[in-house]
């Protein structure tokens, strides 16, 4: 039984057939987006690095579609999914690894550090850990302005066993605040093993001493990851604090795509493609009678068309003039006299 925290792990709610179909849609879309993106890294079309979250896209997409409208999310490098739940276009996902002008960074920085206030989305920031204390503090800020926004964020291993993930943890359960924390323990901190970084049984055990829940779920179920999830949304909602959500799963590839993975035992490799979320996900839809060898190949070719003319749409878009290269750092006297917010990708 999961919930060593003080959540005992309940059977998965049962989603309506359609919402099931979006979770899928939206993990099919999740990878062969990447797929593209690895092909236009080959062509040396990304500007800076490309981490994918091959084997990891039920966690992603599964906690961020427990959100409402008007919560707040900091997605981590590997959360490209909870992006597209949260609305962003593949275009603007294709400009911004390629630093278009159209991106919503402006081409000024790449893979998923932008923020689209309108869609709940912010940037975290390079130093991991950091995005909990920081979204902490907007949780409050909404709380105070009579606001009920719950806030949720990604943290991989390596990143909580750093200060800030600690901080983060204590002043948000000592102020009972709407933040959920979404651990992906994903078995590797770049190229150190867990038993190399950590000693806990399980991550989920550092919610105990904050005096806050945690619940432990199959990462590469999206069904649990998002009851999981949608209960601790509502328990930040209804006043009970934060909750650490640990998803089992695994990272299929190498920290970014420069890396070969050499130092991963490929038995345990095979044994996790054995774990796939989507083939799962697709089996569990056909046994159920929900989704139909030619629906899950129309869903495919559909997805597959969308992200062929998303791309295009990139491709053509601008690189960022030069004459710009300034705007949105300072702010001038105007606009700092208004209040307004300029520059934050």
């Amino acid at each position: 039984m999961y919930g060593k925290g003080g959540h005992n792990r309940r059977s998965v709610t049962m989603l309506a057939p359609l919402r099931q179909k979006e979770l899928y849609r939206s993990m099919l879309t999740n990878r062969l987006l990447e797929e593209r993106l690895v092909n236009l890294s080959r062509q040396g079309k990304i500007v800076g690095g490309l981490y994918r979250s091959l084997g990891q896209e039920a966690t992603s997409v599964g906690a961020a579609a427990a959100l409402e409208d008007g919560d707040v999310m900091m997605p981590l490098i590997r959360n490209l999914g909870a992006t597209l739940v949260r609305g962003m276009r593949p275009r603007d996902l294709f400009a911004q690894h390629m630093g278009r002008a159209t991106a919503p960074s402006k081409g000024r920085d790449g893979i998923l550090h932008f923020s689209v206030p309108e869609k709940g989305i912010y940037a975290p920031s390079g130093m991991l850990g950091t995005a909990l204390p920081v979204l902490a503090g907007m949780c409050l800020a909404d709380r105070v302005s009579g606001k009920r926004t719950v806030g949720l964020t990604f943290i991989g291993d390596g990143g909580t066993s750093v200060g800030a993930f600690h901080e983060g943890l204590n002043f948000a359960a000592v102020q009972k605040l709407p933040l959920v924390v979404i651990v992906e323990f994903n078995g590797w901190a770049y190229s150190t093993p867990y038993a190399k970084q950590c000693a806990a049984r399980t991550l989920a055990d550092k919610a105990v001493g904050y005096g806050m829940p945690s619940d432990v779920v199959d990462g590469n179920d999206v069904l649990e990851v998002h009851a999981a999830a949608r209960r601790a949304v509502e328990r930040a909602r209804g006043g009970g604090g934060p909750t650490l959500v640990e998803c089992k799963t695994y990272r299929m590839k190498g920290h970014a795509e420069h890396d070969a993975q050499a130092y991963v035992d490929t038995g345990e490799l095979e044994e996790w493609r054995r774990r796939d979320p989507i083939a799962r996900f697709e089996r569990r839809l056909e046994d159920a009678g929900l989704l139909s060898e030619f629906e899950r190949h129309q869903i495919a070719r559909d997805v597959a068309s969308e992200l062929d003319h998303e791309l295009a749409a990139a491709e053509a878009a601008p690189l960022p003039d030069r004459s710009t290269l300034l705007d949105g750092v300072y702010a001038d006297d105007s606009s700092a006299a208004r209040g307004d917010f300029v520059g934050g990708f």
